[in-house]
């Protein structure tokens, strides 16, 4: 039998998850971690706690996570359901790792931080593209963005080279925008990745004006706890669109 032939659009699809990590490797040097990322603004004690509210900000995770699961696992959900356990999985995995690591910012506690984002991220690329470009691929392509994914932690950690990690985190991202656009729709309201997308955005600006958010609104709460909380508002898109979508007629 005949292998399937490849669509332009699934060229482009591979072009547009292959490209940035080719140039990473062919234009730019090892990017190390910068050690005044675990510098926070937000540093108060709560009953013993560390940097309460960086830690108590992921229980959005948590909860997004649990849902999922249960959506996942209860009646179940139609399409790539492994991936989109897996996904959910990995969401409620981030509470904890990222928990951790902000009880003590480190790099040590980073790499536990980050491996459920990848677990996450990964999931979530694998759901989307097996379910508009090839259900049967659904497996093969979760096994191996996983391991992908472990794989650019594990870089990271041995080698301070972030490039395949930064990759992971947004290139798949980039496609996952590209696939909902470009190919048909089996099931309704995947608007809902879309909105997704834009809150995963904006948490990473929240990220970035960590010190300024936390000046704006009187030391209220940070940049970065906000992050989290705008953060888990992404998969709870993801949890709508499973719960409330139908197959296209």
């Amino acid at each position: 039998m005949p292998p399937p032939s490849v669509s332009p659009r699934e060229l482009a699809l591979v072009f547009i998850v292959l490209t940035p990590l080719a140039v990473l490797f062919a234009a730019v040097g090892p990017i190390a971690q910068d050690p005044a990322y675990h510098a926070l603004a937000d540093g108060r004690a709560l009953a013993g706690m560390p940097n309460a509210f960086n830690v108590i900000s992921n229980a959005g995770f948590v909860i997004v996570g649990l849902l999922g699961l249960r959506l996942c696992l209860g009646p179940g959900v139609r399409g790539a359901s492994r991936a989109w356990a897996v996904f959910f999985f990995g969401v409620l995995l981030v509470a904890i790792g990222s928990g951790y690591y902000h009880w003590s910012p480190g790099n040590a506690t980073l790499a536990w931080d980050r491996l459920p984002m990848t677990v996450a991220f990964m999931a979530l690329f694998a759901a989307v593209v097996s379910e508009h470009v090839r259900p049967e691929i659904e497996r093969a392509l979760l096994r191996g963005a996983l391991t992908v994914g472990i794989v650019s932690v594990g870089w990271w950690h041995y080698t301070d080279d972030l490039r395949p990690y930064a990759w992971v985190q947004f290139a798949p991202l980039l496609a996952l925008a590209f696939t909902v656009v470009a190919f048909p729709r089996r099931y309704t309201h995947s608007g809902y990745l879309l909105l997704g997308l834009a809150f995963y955005a904006l948490a990473k600006v929240a990220e970035f004006y960590d010190a300024a958010i936390y000046d704006a609104t009187g030391n209220a709460i940070s940049g970065h706890s906000l992050k989290h909380l705008v953060a888990a508002a992404a998969p709870y898109c993801v949890y709508r669109m499973l719960r409330e979508r139908k197959p296209v007629a």
